[in-house]
């Protein structure tokens, strides 16, 4: 079931805590002409904060669309530091990261919390990237299937997705929800799950989605996988029937990688 290419293959470099102006544009300047030529492939970059209306404008006229690392779920307020989904929205920005393991782990994000941000960035029109995963010692366990529909069923509840028949939002397929299959383990660990076990975890989601929703949204949603990714192995899993594309780390720092990346993507 749940196989479905004509799903475009999506790409999306995190860049974390990193770069400031000067070294964003350097990098601009020689990742957008490395891909030149990649059209079947969706790109998206996820600057930091504070990069946001720079990189935005560079990417303009380019087709790479601009995401957001987080948000917050109120729409304005006395929220001293936080950001919300019309400010992203007025910065451009079709995509935003939501729910990232870091941000579970460090920040002491909740599933309700992450909910509200799935929200907030629906409401705005933003296409959310939802990430899910488990730890070493929840895959130890053979907890990693009942710890994904945890964290999906939270995030999720409540909400509604329009189906791909009833019209389409800002994110290059339409869709307004990706979901990245994170393994906690194997995020700037160097160690990366194999492509059949990421592909397990892929279709599982892609069968709950279709539990949660219905099967044309579970047809046409894009799962991507994220953990240590880099062109040696991404390969493997873009190649998986139900993994779309990923969502790159540590490698999506090196415009020649990533754009190596962009690349083998468009041959598959």
């Amino acid at each position: 079931m749940m196989s479905d290419r004509a799903r475009r293959k999506l790409l999306v470099a995190n860049w974390k805590m990193h770069f400031v102006r000067a070294q964003a544009l350097e990098y601009l300047r020689v990742f957008t002409e490395r891909v030149r030529g990649v059209q079947k492939t969706e790109i998206v970059l996820a600057p930091p904060f504070t990069l946001l209306e720079t990189v935005g404008r560079a990417l303009h006229g380019t087709g790479i669309k601009l995401a957001a690392q987080d948000l917050f779920y109120e729409r304005e307020g006395a929220f001293t530091g936080e950001i919300s989904a019309i400010m992203l929205k007025d910065l451009g920005c079709a995509y935003v990261i939501v729910g990232h393991s870091e941000r579970r782990r460090l920040l002491g994000e909740t599933d309700e919390i992450i909910n509200k941000k799935l929200r907030a960035a629906l409401d705005a029109q933003i296409a959310a990237i939802l990430c899910v995963g488990e730890t070493l010692e929840e895959r130890r366990a053979g907890r990693t299937h009942a710890v994904l529909e945890t964290q999906m069923r939270g995030a999720l509840a409540g909400l509604r997705l329009p189906s791909p028949s009833e019209g389409r939002g800002d994110g290059g397929e339409g869709e307004c929800l990706v979901i990245s299959y994170e393994p906690v383990w194997a995020i700037g660990t160097g160690v990366n799950a194999a492509p059949e076990e990421a592909e397990a975890s892929a279709l599982f989601i892609r069968e709950l989605v279709a539990q949660l929703f219905n099967t044309e949204i579970a047809q046409r949603i894009r799962i991507l996988y994220g953990g240590s990714v880099k062109p040696e192995n991404f390969g493997g899993f873009v190649q998986q029937p139900n993994i779309d594309g990923a969502l790159v780390g540590g490698a999506s720092l090196d415009p020649e990688a990533f754009a190596q990346m962009a690349k083998i993507a468009e041959r598959l």
